[in-house]
């Protein structure tokens, strides 16, 4: 027998449902009720997994005790001539401790919390499919055998009668074996998603092999966020970066790893040394690299993340704080340059071309240096910004073949300006998935959220009907994930939350309008 994945195990239960309720013979009937006894229980061992879980939380339980190790230690006056091999003072890597002990401790322990949910859930949907299983086997006992042919062509008044009672018992017991196939689709799905996320936090980790790097300047790099917003959700480098730049570094040859450190220890502050290094992980040269740190050597960390990183999050409050007449979010960022924003023209349909400059802009900090400083680096002009980012959403249009008058993107050329824009800065190709329905979205989303958690933007298709089937659509980008929170992009200039079940159930006007409802597709970073 194929084993299923939960999705399809729902998927298997809600058509073998269909078929019970439309079975208008006995024979008809006893196949419907086969085919739903077919399909697998609910797996996974609720006892192992709440024993692993377990194991988590006592490491966690640990590390709270490390954590006051290092607070002490914060406070015993080390000396600020002690410098690792990128320049990292002892404060700064004791903060940089101190932050790491504080992000395994919660990782550690919403990992185990998210295992002992998962095992709660599958215990529960496992009885409840188990009773609803022996109910449908009786069912089915009751029915006997299948008619020969001619009795089954000629259903007598009393056979009908006994087909339809049988029928009418076997429904229910079919429909609570739907249920609970569903909630261990959705259990599965957000231990997933949580687990996922627990993963991305082990940040310092994913600097391997950076030979001749201290493990104290790996710290300091990992844990460095910009000046404004949640720490947490703010670090400068994401996993991806982390990852690639430790791949770099350890292919470079030993005159350019020296020169790349001591770029790395002539910084001056963890902000400047973190941006070096997402340059790069994002493929630059090492000749590209010295010139980018000449724009950018000395300034202070809100200058740097001004011009260095379009897209942040702002505050903690991820609610929506309600929606307006139009059906979007009321609780929205600004993504902005001073008093420009990083949006297409109102007026015209580059929202493509505009993601996909913002996109790129994200894991790109001598890109986003190029728009928002110019030439010189050092600009600080908003109007010039916008007319650099315009000039340059139009260029991307161009290049992806858009419609005239700047009017749309077909998704196989929106996914050709993808590969060439963004991809050799991530490392990643897309895959476009189209998403036609509510499963198809539920099924993508913990590859979505894997990919967002890693620093990778993922590209979302919009759209919906008005009344006389007009079809309005847009491009937007979902940037970053907390809980079972998203946070899109607009490339109308605006960031906001929305819930994974706004994503699936088609409330995607709450990031742009009444127009459009429904993600329809995604080019997903493979």
């Amino acid at each position: 027998m194929a084993k299923e994945s939960t999705a399809q195990r729902s998927k298997a239960l809600d058509d073998r449902l269909k078929d019970v309720r439309e079975a208008d013979s006995k024979n008809d009937l006893i196949d419907a009720i086969k085919g739903a006894l077919a399909v697998r229980a609910p797996l996974g061992d609720p006892t192992t997994i709440d024993a692993v879980g377990s194991r988590y939380k006592a490491m966690a339980a640990d590390s709270g005790h490390l954590h006051q190790d290092v607070v002490t230690i914060s406070g015993s006056g080390l000396p600020d001539v002690w410098t690792g091999s990128t320049g990292a003072k002892a404060a700064e890597v004791v903060a940089a401790a101190a932050r790491a002990v504080d992000e395994q401790t919660t990782a550690l322990h919403n990992a185990g919390t998210a295992l002992h949910t998962l095992a709660d859930a599958l215990r529960a949907v496992q009885g409840q499919d188990s009773t609803a299983r022996n109910g449908l086997q009786q069912v089915l006992n009751q029915l006997g055998g299948k008619e020969g042919w001619f009795d089954e062509w000629f259903e007598g008044d009393d056979d009908e009668e006994k087909r339809k009672k049988a029928q009418q018992a076997a429904i229910p017991f079919v429909e609570s074996m739907l249920e609970a196939a569903r909630k261990a689709d959705s259990a599965s799905r957000t231990a997933v998603r949580d687990l996922n996320k627990q993963s991305s936090q082990a940040r310092a980790g994913k600097l391997h092999g950076m030979n001749g790097v201290y493990n104290s300047d790996k710290l300091v790099l990992a844990e460095t966020s910009g000046p404004d917003g949640p720490t947490e959700l703010n670090e400068l480098l994401t996993a991806n970066d982390l990852k690639r730049t430790g791949e770099y570094l350890d292919k470079m040859s030993e005159a350019d790893r020296g020169s790349f450190d001591l770029m790395l220890a002539n910084s001056s502050s963890p902000q400047e040394r973190a941006y070096l290094a997402k340059a790069l992980a994002a493929g630059h040269s090492l000749e590209e690299i010295r010139a980018f740190q000449s724009k950018i050597h000395g300034k202070d960390p809100e200058w740097l993340r001004t011009h260095l990183t379009p897209v942040y999050a702002k505050s903690e409050d991820r609610s929506d704080g309600g929606v307006n007449d139009n059906g979007s979010n009321r609780n929205t960022d600004i993504v902005n340059f001073g008093t420009a924003m990083w949006q297409q023209k109102g007026d015209e349909g580059t929202c493509v071309a505009s993601s996909t400059v913002t996109a790129r802009a994200m894991v790109d900090p001598l890109y986003t240096l190029d728009l928002t400083g110019g030439p010189s680096g050092q600009e600080n002009d908003p109007a010039a910004f916008q007319k650099r980012l315009l000039d340059e959403q139009h260029r991307v249009h161009t290049e992806g073949h858009g419609g005239k008058d700047w009017d749309g993107m077909s998704p196989d050329n929106k996914g050709k300006v993808l590969e060439k824009e963004v991809s050799p800065h991530t490392g990643a190709d897309f895959d476009y998935k189209e998403m036609p329905d509510n499963n198809a979205r539920r099924e993508l989303l913990p590859d979505i959220e894997k990919a967002v958690a890693d620093g990778k933007p993922v590209p979302i298709g919009i759209e919906g009907y008005n009344e006389k089937g007009e079809r309005s659509g847009h491009a937007v980008l979902i940037v970053g994930q907390e809980g079972d929170k998203l946070q899109v992009y607009n490339p109308w200039g605006t960031t906001t939350w929305i819930s994974e079940d706004d994503f699936v159930n088609g409330r995607m006007e709450r990031v742009s309008d009444n127009r459009m409802h429904t993600a329809y597709a995604v080019h997903l970073p493979k």
